[in-house]
């Protein structure tokens, strides 16, 4: 029940945090996620033994000419073009049975762009046309903790078969499912009541987000199993460390920009 309570109340610290960003200001926001990112590196630094510190300047000069540089479409394109192309070989990854050790140069690219570039992304969803849309990005904070929730607590009742043992012994397929069934719902409502979408758009987002992120989810948990370590860190109480929470976020984060760049080229 202590356990409980400390992860419940670690959570609405988490959930009040993000919120008062995004409502406080753009500035705020962009702020919150910067250092997100450097958390999250800092945490996957010690599950990959990455040595030095070269990672951070070249997150924060990344961060630096996206966020505040450039509003360059080529660009852009690239670093999304580079993010995808990392995250994708990490699905790879995740699915290879065979015991594999990243190289140093594997591991800069890895944390810069996996976790790097999501945490831009992260950052560049609520800009449109330089309109901050805070109820765009509230609504996929919305659906990940939807999915994250609802996963847990469809699969803690209902639970049967598992997932994918080898690597997360914990999740099943009746929670994923269910997380995805509260997620399309929550989608719908965000149709409804959120109009910067349309209900189709959200619900093909949420679609994305939940697919993407159950991957992040599974491709961290894969790294701490490499790394022998229960959690990423111990910054957030019961709930392990940054980069435990973020994982779905920032591996759906870039598939998600994508999908928003389709939705304007098609509407």
């Amino acid at each position: 029940m202590r356990e409980v309570l400390r992860r419940l109340l670690t959570g609405v610290v988490y959930v009040l945090l993000l919120l008062s960003a995004v409502f406080l200001s753009s500035d705020a926001y962009d702020f919150l996620f910067m250092v997100f990112g450097l958390a999250c590196l800092y945490e996957y630094k010690r599950l990959v033994l990455l040595k030095g510190y070269y990672i951070f300047l070249g997150y924060l000069a990344l961060w630096w000419v996206f966020i505040y540089l450039t509003r360059d479409p080529f660009l852009i394109q690239v670093l999304l073009l580079l993010t995808i192309g990392v995250n994708v070989g990490l699905i790879v990854y995740l699915f290879k049975p065979k015991k594999k050790e990243f190289n140093t140069l594997q591991k800069y690219l890895i944390g810069l762009f996996y976790l790097g570039g999501g945490c831009i992304f992260l950052t560049m969803i609520p800009y449109q046309d330089d309109f901050f849309a805070k109820y765009l990005i509230i609504g996929i904070f919305i659906m990940i903790w939807v999915n994250d929730s609802f996963a847990y607590l469809v699969g803690k009742t209902l639970g049967r078969h598992k997932l994918y043992p080898a690597v997360s012994p914990k999740k099943t397929i009746e929670g994923s499912m269910g997380g995805l069934v509260f997620t399309l719902t929550a989608a719908f409502l965000l149709g409804e009541y959120a109009p910067v979408l349309s209900t189709t758009q959200w619900l093909i987002l949420a679609l994305v987000v939940v697919v993407m992120g159950s991957f992040g989810d599974l491709i961290e948990s894969k790294l701490k199993r490499m790394a022998g370590v229960k959690d990423s860190g111990a910054i957030l109480p019961g709930h392990g460390g940054m980069l435990d929470r973020l994982d779905s976020l920032v591996f759906a984060a870039p598939f998600a920009y994508l999908t928003l760049i389709i939705f304007q080229y098609v509407s």
